[in-house]
C-alpha cells in the first residue's frame, strides 16, 4: 500500500485509523508526502510525526529540492542525484542532475542512515557498511525492499500529485519495495465443507479463489465487482462459487481498469485485480472461488452506522426510484443502510456521519436523479446491561383446541464493549427438547432489537438458555419464542440497563486567536479536551465529542472563527450517557 500524507497536516486521526487497519491485515507499505508545493510544508515534521504517532520506522529515501513555491524536485538518496521536473510539462517531462552543493552535507547525513536502516536486512551489506565500503545501488534496494516487506521499515518519498512531482520515482518505488503476491505467505481460509483450515500459495495452477472489494454501478456495463485473484486463474464466461452466499454465478465480461478507463480481458491470473460484469449476488467482503475446491477466505468486518435519517421522495416520479437509488448505494458501501420503520412506514438511512449521509444524498441527485427530503439527524443510540440475572419467561395460551405453551429460564449478563451478542445452550437432561432451541435463539436476537429503556437495540450481552419446561401437546415453535423474548425484556429490567451513544474523536485546526473560543464550544458540547499541539503555525485541539451534540458543528465553527478553522472528525466508541441525558432521552421517546 501506498500512504500519503499531506506535508501541512501530517499524520491525521483518519491516517491512523487506516495505519492501524493496515496492521490488522499485515500490509507492507511506503510512505508519500505530497502537496511539498503549499504554504507551510514540513517534510521532517512528517516524518517525525510518524515515529511518534504510528509507531513505525520510517526511512527517508528522498529529500526535497525547495519548499513550498520554490518546491522543484528531490535528491534520491539511493542513486544521490536530484530530478528535477519540468514546470511546462506539468511533471511528464523531468532531468537528472547533481546534487545542488547547498544540499550536500544533508544528502551525505541521510544517506548514512539510509544505509545504516538498509544494513539492518543484509549480512553482506552490513560487513561493508562496517568496513566503510559503499554498497551498490542493488544492494541497496534489495535490503530496502526485504525490510518494507517484513513491516519493519517505511521507505518515504515525497512530491506533490497535483503537478505530477515525485509521481514517476513513487511508482518506481512501488514496484522496488513492494511486495508481489509471491513474496507474501499463501492466503489462508476455511473449507466450508470440512471447515478446516487451508492454504492457497499465489499460483495460476492453483485452485481458483478471490475477494471481491468493491462494488461500483456503472451506467453503461451495469454492477462492476473488483476482485482481487488470491490463488488459481479466472477466464471469461467461467462459472464461480460464492462460497460466503453459498451459490454458483456466472462472470460474464472480465475488465481490467485504468482509472476511468477499462480494457477487456479473457482471463485474470494470481496476484491481479480485474472488474467482472455479471455478479448479481456477490457484495463487498464475499469469497468466489472454485466450484470443487471451495474455500472461505477472511471476512471483512464493517463499522456500525452511527446516525440515521428519515428520507423521502419530493414527487411521485421520484417514488420508485428512490428505492432502486439507495439499494445500489447500499450494495456499493457497507457501511450504509437502508430501512423502512414499521411503525411509521418512513425509509431510514443510517452512516458514519453528518457528511457520510450528506454525501448519499447528494449521489442520488447527481448519479440517479432523485430528488430528497431529509428529516432531523437521528443519533444511533444502543442499549446494554450491567449485572448478571437470572430470568424466567412462561407462555401459556389455552384455547378451545390446541393450546400454546412455552418456558424457559435464562441468564443474562454483560460482555466486553464490541463483543456483540452471545447465545449459549446449556440445557442438560431436555427440560426444553434440542428443536425448540433455535426458535429460542430466534426470539432472543429480535428481542434485543429493541430495548426495554428506550427501544434501542441492545449490544454486548451474553444469554445462555439453562432450564424450561414444555408440554407435550401444546409446545410450539412459536411459544418459546415468545416465551424467550418475555425472559429477556425481564432480564434486561432487572441487570441495571443503561443507554451507550457513539463518542467521536474531533480535531480542530484553529489560528491562535481563536483557542479560547473553539475549546469553550467544545466544552459546551460535552466534549474532553485531549491536547493541544502546534503544527505548521496552527493550534491543533485533540478531543472526543458525543456524536449528539455535534450536528451542525462545521457551521458553528466557520462563524466562531471566521472561516479560518478546519476540522476532522470520526467514530471512536460507544460510551455510557449521563443520567441527565438518559431520562431526556427516555421522555423524547415516550413523547412526554
Amino acid at each position: 500500500a501506498v500512504a500519503v500524507f499531506c506535508s501541512v497536516g501530517g499524520v491525521e486521526p483518519q491516517s491512523e485509523t487506516v495505519w492501524r487497519q493496515a496492521n490488522k491485515y499485515r500490509v507492507p507499505r511506503i510512505a508519500f508526502v505530497n502537496k511539498m508545493d503549499r504554504v507551510g510544508a514540513d517534510y521532517f515534521r512528517v516524518v517525525k510525526m510518524m515515529v511518534e504517532r504510528l509507531q513505525t520506522r520510517p526511512v527517508v529515501m528522498q529529500l526535497p529540492v525547495g519548499v513550498e513555491d520554490n518546491f522543484k524536485g528531490v535528491v534520491d538518496l539511493i542513486s544521490q542525484k536530484a530530478i528535477i521536473w519540468d514546470e511546462s510539462t506539468l511533471g511528464a517531462k523531468f532531468r537528472f542532475e547533481d546534487v545542488p552543493a547547498d544540499m550536500k552535507d544533508l544528502v551525505h547525513a541521510h544517506r548514512d542512515k539510509l544505509v545504516e536502516a538498509a544494513a539492518d536486512f543484509d549480512e553482506a551489506l552490513m560487513e561493508k557498511y562496517l568496513d566503510g565500503k559503499q554498497p551498490t545501488e542493488d544492494e541497496l534496494k534489495k535490503a530496502i525492499r526485504k525490510g518494507t516487506i517484513q513491516m519493519a521499515i517505511t521507505p518515504v518519498l515525497c512530491g506533490s500529485s497535483f503537478k505530477n512531482k515525485g509521481i514517476q520515482p513513487l511508482l518506481d518505488s512501488v514496484v522496488e519495495y513492494l511486495p508481489s503476491p509471491i513474496d507474501i505467505a499463501a492466503v489462508k481460509g476455511i473449507n466450508p465443507d470440512t471447515e478446516q483450515e487451508e492454504t492457497r500459495k499465489a499460483a495460476d495452477d492453483a485452485p481458483f479463489s478471490a475477494i471481491a472489494f468493491k462494488i461500483m454501478t456503472d451506467p453503461f456495463v451495469g454492477q462492476l465487482t473488483f476482485f482481487r485473484v488470491y490463488s488459481g486463474y479466472m477466464e471469461a464466461g467461467s462459472y464461480v462459487y460464492n462460497a460466503t452466499k453459498q451459490q454458483r454465478e456466472r462472470v460474464g465480461r472480465l475488465l481490467k481498469m485504468h482509472a476511468n478507463k477499462r480494457e477487456e480481458i479473457k482471463e485474470v491470473y494470481a496476484g491481479e485485480i480485474a472488474a467482472a460484469v455479471g455478479l448479481k449476488s456477490t457484495i463487498t467482503g464475499d469469497t468466489i472461488c472454485d466450484d470443487d475446491k471451495p474455500i472461505l477466505l477472511e471476512k471483512m468486518t464493517f463499522p456500525e452506522p452511527v446516525m440515521s435519517i428519515a428520507i423521502e421522495p419530493k414527487t411521485k416520479a421520484d417514488q420508485e426510484k428512490l428505492g432502486i437509488s439507495l439499494q445500489k448505494l447500499a450494495i456499493e458501501d457497507p457501511s450504509f443502510r437502508v430501512k423502512t420503520d414499521e411503525e411509521t412506514g418512513q425509509t431510514i438511512i443510517s452512516g458514519m456521519g453528518e457528511l457520510h449521509l450528506e454525501i448519499i444524498v447528494d449521489r442520488m441527485l447527481r448519479e440517479f436523479k432523485v430528488e430528497a427530503n431529509v428529516g432531523k439527524p437521528q443519533v444511533a443510540y444502543r442499549e446494554t446491561i450491567t449485572k448478571k440475572v437470572e430470568s424466567e419467561g412462561k407462555y401459556i395460551k389455552q384455547t378451545g383446541g390446541r393450546g400454546q405453551y412455552g418456558h424457559v429460564w435464562l441468564t443474562v449478563e454483560p460482555q466486553e464493549p464490541g463483543a456483540g451478542f452471545a447465545f449459549e445452550n446449556e440445557i442438560v437432561g431436555g427440560t426444553v427438547p434440542k428443536e425448540y432451541v433455535p426458535a429460542v435463539e430466534k426470539g432472543l436476537r429480535e428481542a434485543i432489537e429493541t430495548g426495554v429503556l428506550a427501544g434501542y437495540p441492545v449490544v454486548d450481552l451474553k444469554v445462555a438458555l439453562f432450564d424450561g419446561s414444555y408440554h407435550d401437546v401444546d409446545s410450539s415453535e412459536i411459544a418459546f419464542k415468545i416465551a424467550a423474548s418475555m425472559a429477556f425484556k425481564d432480564g434486561c429490567k432487572k441487570a441495571n440497563p443503561i443507554i451507550l451513544e457513539p463518542i467521536m474523536d474531533v480535531e480542530v485546526v484553529t489560528p491562535e486567536q481563536f483557542m479560547g473560543d473553539v475549546i469553550g464550544d467544545l466544552n459546551s458540547r460535552r466534549g474532553k479536551i485531549l491536547g493541544m499541539e502546534t503544527r505548521g503555525g496552527f493550534q491543533v485541539v485533540s478531543s472526543k465529542v458525543p456524536l449528539a451534540n455535534m450536528f451542525g458543528y462545521s457551521t458553528d465553527i466557520r462563524s466562531k472563527t471566521q472561516g479560518r478553522a478546519t476540522f476532522t472528525m470520526q467514530f471512536s466508541h460507544y460510551e455510557q450517557v449521563p443520567n441527565s441525558v438518559r431520562e431526556e432521552i427516555v421522555a423524547k421517546v415516550q413523547g412526554k
